[in-house]
């Protein structure tokens, strides 16, 4: 699978960001790294706590990206379902659904 192009990591890191810091109070910096086709996705939050929380799966699309969820009891990712029943979606989404998760959050699936 290829790579994402530079500018839409750019692009996809400033998005999540943005978001994070409208809708997810409890983070108080958002980290996107990229390897690969992938891009993980783990917050720092206010009391100081590392947290993974994604990982993205770039498929040639810069708005709609695969979906897995970090696991802690796998220490790894798991591919998973999106509250609207899909396996993709925009970074935003995919952020709002493992942040809804970690956070306690079911608002964030509506």
């Amino acid at each position: 699978m290829a790579k994402p192009p530079e500018s839409t990591k750019t692009n996809v890191t400033y998005y999540l960001k943005q978001h994070a810091k409208e809708r997810w109070p409890q983070i108080e910096s958002l980290d996107v790294r990229f390897r690969s086709n992938f891009a993980y996705v783990s917050a720092i939050t206010v009391d100081d706590e590392e947290l993974p929380l994604c990982r993205l799966r770039y498929g040639g699309s810069a708005s709609t990206w695969g979906f897995a969820v970090y696991l802690a009891s796998k220490d790894g990712y798991e591919n998973s379902m999106l509250p609207n029943g899909q396996f993709s979606g925009s970074p935003q989404d995919c952020l709002d659904c493992a942040c809804g998760l970690y956070f306690g959050d079911p608002s964030a699936w509506s």
